[in-house]
């Protein structure tokens, strides 16, 4: 990298940068926002350019977070643009795709998505996309939402826990995926079954032990079956949301090798928490499907490891603290992870034997593939200037007060966690560093814009 190779702005250099051809000592050279070049370590830095040596800590991709729940408009008291984007990038993530729910309006029309839009636009730390809804009877606004530039619809297969968001049937499965799969779009499914969910037992109380029995993973086994049999006839493409079940994964490997157009993910809570140390009462645990035993753990882990399992997303579902109640039954379940996502999944990560080239791929790479986002994703010339910087062997307490999360109620509380964010980067700016956030700088993305 030389002033006659190419022109650049900055110059970020580390011992250990996270390419696609692996971890490396390197010079990555930004210009405009973009990637122009990754060099030598010790290459020569064009005139002009401004320099950062972020010495042994890691440069890695901004992370890719799919699966988030801001909330903004409508519950904002739950979560919010503003802190939800900061969480974001206290935590490495650098694009999140927001969930068409717990908004008020859903994002179920092109209206509905203009007034999210307008609300995020002067309040995203990092960039931000937007998932459409597929509910029953709108299946005329599905074409136009994709137009409009959603990266694909979300439909609920039992009860999604807010009235203006209904689940759908079997023939509206049918129906929603048949317009979606007839334009090219994707369709992300919460897999629980509605019948296998009623024939479970209905306890209450405090004990997990009992709330997890009314989840039982039957009703993610048999929805799966079923989603991935339409999928099948009808050759859609379809991903399957938080999975939690590990009965399901010969499932779904079967479908894969049959040629079906189907993708899953996990989230951090399913890999790093166990039903085993949830306490009575501590519906910060809550969610749903539920996080279940260190035996199921273990296979979802392996199915990461395989390539069964695509990627890893927060389903960052945060509610007021008074919802969080000590009885299970009438708690929200939703898990509040978006700045610990990194720090959760590479502690438990490494004491697996995995890498941090691992986590990327999990985390970064395959998020933003599952989106078609080419211009994030990985550090190579072209991409997207969205930097994490990672102390990867420094480790700190989690201390809820110091959550950018709106409401600080976290399943990882007092838990010890390896990896530190140092400083985090889009379109080659800083946003964080030292604690410190720039003025929101995160863009409105579309798809394929």
């Amino acid at each position: 990298m030389s002033e006659q190779d190419v022109a650049a702005e900055l110059v970020l250099r580390s011992t250990r940068v996270i390419t696609p051809e692996g971890t490396r000592a390197a010079s990555v050279a930004v210009s405009g926002g973009k990637i122009v070049a990754v060099g030598a370590y010790d290459a020569e830095v064009p005139a002009g350019a401004r320099i950062e040596d972020f010495g042994d800590d890691v440069l890695l991709p901004g992370l890719v977070d799919t699966h988030v729940h801001v909330n903004d408009p409508g519950r904002t008291e739950w979560e919010g643009f503003w802190t939800a984007t900061r969480a974001a990038a206290a935590g490495g993530i650098t694009t999140l795709v927001d969930m068409p729910l717990n908004s008020l309006p859903p994002t179920t029309t092109v209206d509905h998505l203009r007034t999210k839009q307008d609300v995020a636009r002067s309040k995203a730390h990092i960039d931000v996309g937007f998932w459409g809804g597929a509910l029953p009877g709108n299946v005329q606004d599905l074409k136009p939402l994709h137009a409009a530039g959603v990266y694909g619809f979300k439909c609920f297969l039992s009860p999604s826990g807010v009235d203006e968001f209904p689940e759908l049937d079997q023939d509206q499965l049918a129906a929603s995926m048949a317009e979606i799969a007839g334009f090219g779009g994707l369709l992300i499914v919460h897999a629980e079954d509605p019948h296998e969910l009623d024939a479970a037992p209905s306890n209450t109380g405090p004990k997990y032990a009992d709330y997890l029995e009314t989840r039982p993973r039957i009703s993610e086994d048999t929805a799966i079956e079923g989603l991935i049999a339409v999928a099948k006839r009808l050759g859609a493409r379809v991903h399957v949301l938080h999975l939690s079940s590990s009965d399901a994964l010969p499932l779904v490997a079967a479908a894969k090798r049959e040629g079906v157009r189907l993708t899953v993910e996990t989230c951090p809570h399913y890999l790093t928490l166990t039903a085993e140390e949830v306490p009575d009462g501590a519906s910060e645990f809550k969610c749903c499907p539920p996080i279940r035993e260190a035996g199921n753990q273990d296979l979802l882990w392996a199915a990461l490891a395989d390539g069964t399992i695509d990627c890893v997303v927060t389903d960052h579902s945060p509610s007021t603290a008074d919802l969080k109640t000590d009885d299970f039954a009438t708690a929200w379940g939703g898990i509040s992870g978006l700045q610990l996502s990194l720090p959760a999944v590479w502690t438990e990560a490494r004491k697996r034997g995995y890498g941090l080239e691992d986590v990327v791929r999990w985390m970064s790479t395959r998020t933003a593939e599952l989106v078609g986002l080419d211009q994030k994703g990985a550090i190579e010339a072209g991409r997207d200037a969205d930097f994490a910087v990672l102390a990867p062997d420094e480790t700190f307490t989690v201390d809820p007060a110091e959550l950018q999360h709106r409401n600080r109620v976290t399943a990882y509380a007092g838990k010890t966690l390896s990896g530190v964010v140092k400083s985090t980067w889009l379109r080659g700016e800083r946003i964080l560093h030292g604690g410190e956030f720039s003025e929101p700088a995160g863009r409105l993305l579309e798809r394929n814009n």
